[in-house]
């Protein structure tokens, strides 16, 4: 099964296990708790204030780090919708 944002979050999940802060690391943190409920991930979100260090990172790539964020985020919630339909599916 393929999940918007599938692909980053898997990075995302590999730059977290390895204590990297990246923009994908953040997206994992911020979306921790649905990523407990499925099983991906264990224990409490290590990164305080994710949102505000994935805005950061966004900004020192020097783009529209407004925009990006915004769809970033949009990209993270339509993947927490994929997986809340998964395993309602697996039930």
């Amino acid at each position: 099964m393929r999940l918007p944002g599938g692909e980053r979050m898997l990075q995302g999940l590999q730059d977290w296990r390895d204590g990297r802060t990246t923009i994908n690391s953040c997206l994992v943190v911020i979306a921790f708790g649905k990523f407990r409920a499925a099983g991906l991930v264990s224990g409490e979100a290590p990164l305080a204030e994710a949102e505000l260090v994935l805005y950061d990172l966004l900004k020192k790539e020097g783009h529209n780090a407004y925009g990006r964020y915004n769809s970033l985020i949009r990209e993270l919630v339509s993947l927490g919708r994929a997986l809340a339909r998964a395993q309602r599916g697996r039930q």
